[in-house]
């Protein structure tokens, strides 16, 4: 099973969220929190903070990341283990920098989430955003 390491930028209230392109396998069309596979010898952390200055161009604080939840997602045939982090301080702005993986980010309150890619990760960022307030 592959590894999959996503990050949440969270910042005034709102979460950072890429829109996955319609020729995506796993959740074409689909609003999720960007990141990408786990490389051998990588850390779920240092995966993270590649992944997040690859797609987005942001080098984030890892001591303000804190792990956030783990489920099992993808196509049935091929299933990863999906790790989500929670991210509240970083370097850069975000931008769009994989329109292979993305075709648009946005900023999100918890009220205008879209339709979950994972059902489960959605109902943790729910509940640690409405916790946490900034």
């Amino acid at each position: 099973m592959q590894a999959v390491v996503v990050g949440a930028l969270v910042r005034d209230g709102r979460v950072l969220l890429a829109h996955r392109r319609a020729d995506k396998r796993a959740y074409p069309s689909v609003w999720d929190l960007p990141g990408g596979l786990v490389e051998a010898g990588e850390s779920e952390l240092d995966a993270l903070t590649r992944e997040l200055d690859e797609e987005l161009g942001v080098q984030i604080v890892t001591g303000s990341a804190s792990h956030l939840c783990r489920v099992t997602a993808g196509p049935r045939d091929e299933p990863a283990l999906l790790s989500a982090w929670l991210v509240r301080a970083w370097h850069g702005t975000p931008a769009n920098l994989a329109p292979e993986e993305h075709d648009d980010i946005g900023w999100f309150t918890v009220e205008e989430f879209p339709p979950p890619g994972h059902p489960h990760l959605r109902a943790a960022l729910v509940d640690v955003m409405r916790s946490h307030r900034d």
